[in-house]
């Protein structure tokens, strides 16, 4: 009835590829008392230094009240300042505080270790084969809906390393 070659569909292996490492990071980073979604956060704000909650949701992909407990949360602990946009009130921007350092580089060891359980036993020519195989997937997408920019982070803070 309802079928499908998923053995050859190369969303199928990317979509729960990533699923399963968000999964492994959830658990290495439960560790820290900090979630998947957190970390995401601090990802973006790793990567642009700041963004409207607005921005943020968008390039989260996630509904703008969905990421305000998330936010609340990490205001409340002194990881995020969230302060009115001089241009426009009604906007609120995100910036990581000099409190989520120690922290910070303590998620980034967790992110290694998931990176390397992850990339066990392929060889290095291997990964970067597959990674610019899906930088190109990423521009040919991206060159069709050219307002979806920036797309950087998605859990592996990349721009830290």
């Amino acid at each position: 009835m309802l079928r499908y070659d998923f053995e050859e569909s190369v969303g199928y292996w990317i979509f729960s590829t990533a699923h399963i490492m968000s999964r492994a990071m959830n658990e290495e980073l439960a560790t820290l008392g900090i979630t998947y979604r957190q970390w995401e956060v601090l990802c973006w704000l790793s990567y642009v230094g700041q963004i409207t909650q607005s921005q943020l949701a968008e390039q989260m992909r996630v509904e703008a009240p969905t990421l305000v407990g998330v936010i609340d949360r990490m205001e409340r602990d002194g990881w995020i300042s969230r302060e009115p946009d001089p241009n426009d009130r009604r906007k609120k921007i995100l910036r990581a505080t000099e409190k989520v350092q120690p922290d910070w580089e303590k998620m980034v060891e967790c992110a290694r270790r998931v990176r390397a359980k992850a990339l066990e036993g392929i060889p290095l020519d291997q990964v970067e084969i597959v990674k610019n195989a899906l930088g190109i997937m990423r521009e040919n997408l991206l060159a069709a809906h050219p307002s979806d920019l920036p797309t950087e982070p998605v859990g592996q803070a990349q721009p830290q390393e």
